[in-house]
């Protein structure tokens, strides 16, 4: 079994930073990417930003610029540096892992609790 532990989310000001962290442990065989997706009160989850095991990024459009993903392999755990921070970035934040929990194994999905941000304006 995959497991997911976010942290680093809180409240924060306009235009404040916050990063936040992601530590995956139990089964895990191999990690194909790692990524943030967040879900605002009445919408629908939308993707943040991925990074692959070679380093490969993506971002919305809506964080460029101002979000940053990182990873450490070794530790399997995922950071999003927040940056510039705004009203619109209130959401709760998902760490989400896509690998393998054994060599046999087809690639699955596994996602953390989440941890709420709350920017102010």
């Amino acid at each position: 079994q995959v497991q997911l532990v976010e942290s680093g989310g809180g409240l924060v000001q306009a235009g404040g930073s916050l990063r936040l962290s992601c530590a995956a442990s139990g089964s895990i065989f191999s990690i194909n990417s790692m990524g943030w997706y967040r879900q605002a009160p009445g919408k629908q989850r939308e993707l943040v930003a991925t990074i692959t095991s070679g380093g490969n990024t993506n971002y919305a459009d809506s964080v460029k610029g101002r979000f940053t993903i990182s990873r450490e392999n070794a530790k399997k755990t995922v950071f999003l540096q927040m940056n510039s921070l705004k009203p619109e970035d209130t959401a709760v934040y998902y760490c989400v892992l896509w690998g393998r929990s054994r060599s046999y194994a087809a690639e699955n999905d596994y996602w953390g609790q989440g941890t709420q941000v709350t920017v102010s304006s």
